[in-house]
């Protein structure tokens, strides 16, 4: 493609790229660039990473800046919004199912003052963001870890690591858990199960055509040779067929019905 730049590329399917956007490494090609299935990169993104990935329906809005020397990963099921930037200059890790709100803003260096006049601050270190994490807007992110679920309020200044399922907000960020609760509760199989299936019978309200879906609670309950797109709830993993059916419904429970990652 004319807008990526790169000595390895690995495209999935269904990948839109608009014609403005440009992936390319730090100083002319990049090293590999590895897009999954159903993504969208929107008008004016620049991707500037020597090793860039990005998983399956991961959306990245316009004019979203990505830049670094280390390797930037992002998993499965991303939401960046608008006018965000994500530094990897010293690495940086996003897991499955995390969003970014507009304007957030992901550090991994501290790099200006004079050193030789006896400036303190120098320092690169990998971000390492789990899963289900969600920043939801204007944040501004220092080098840290995010454990799994860990959620940070609009306008969050976050300098201390995020602990699982924890609510911060504020600046500098703290912990609000104990006041409003956490980002995400209990939810039982059958519960999950019974849900889904709702899910199901209000997408074929939607669409009335024949599909190869089904709703499944435990992964032995899935026939991997078989022409059916299982989602088991137990494990939010599915059967990836590629049909028309299987990214409709996809895109259908994305980006707050659910979320699910390939076996």
């Amino acid at each position: 493609m004319l807008n990526i730049l790169a000595e390895n590329i690995i495209l999935g399917r269904n990948v839109t790229i608009e014609p403005t956007a440009m992936i390319r490494g730090v100083s002319g090609a990049a090293k590999s660039v590895v897009i999954g299935d159903n993504v969208y990169i929107g008008a004016g993104v620049q991707i500037i990473c020597d090793e860039f990935r990005l998983g399956d329906y991961s959306k990245i809005q316009h004019d979203t800046n990505v830049h670094g020397y280390k390797p930037c990963t992002i998993g499965h099921n991303a939401w960046i919004g608008q006018y965000t930037i994500i530094d990897s200059i010293g690495g940086t890790i996003i897991g499955d199912n995390c969003g970014i709100g507009a304007h957030s803003q992901i550090w991994s260096h501290i790099k200006y003052g004079d050193t030789l006049e006896g400036c303190r601050f120098l320092s690169e270190k990998e971000m390492h963001i789990g899963s289900d994490v969600w920043f939801v807007g204007h944040c501004i992110v220092s080098p840290i870890k995010a454990e799994d679920k860990s959620m940070a309020m609009a306008g969050a200044v976050v300098t201390k690591d995020m602990e699982f399922n924890q609510i911060y907000a504020g600046a500098p960020a703290k912990s609000i858990s104990d006041k409003i609760g956490f980002q995400f509760v209990d939810v039982k199989i059958e519960d999950k199960l019974r849900t889904m299936k709702s899910y199901l019978l209000e997408y074929e309200k939607i669409h009335s055509s024949k599909h190869n879906l089904k709703i499944v609670e435990d992964t032995s309950m899935v026939n991997f040779f078989d022409d059916y797109a299982y989602f088991d709830v137990s494990t939010r993993k599915y059967k990836k067929t590629h049909t028309h059916e299987e990214v409709m419904f996809m895109k259908y429970l994305l980006p707050a019905k659910a979320k699910f990652t390939p076996f």
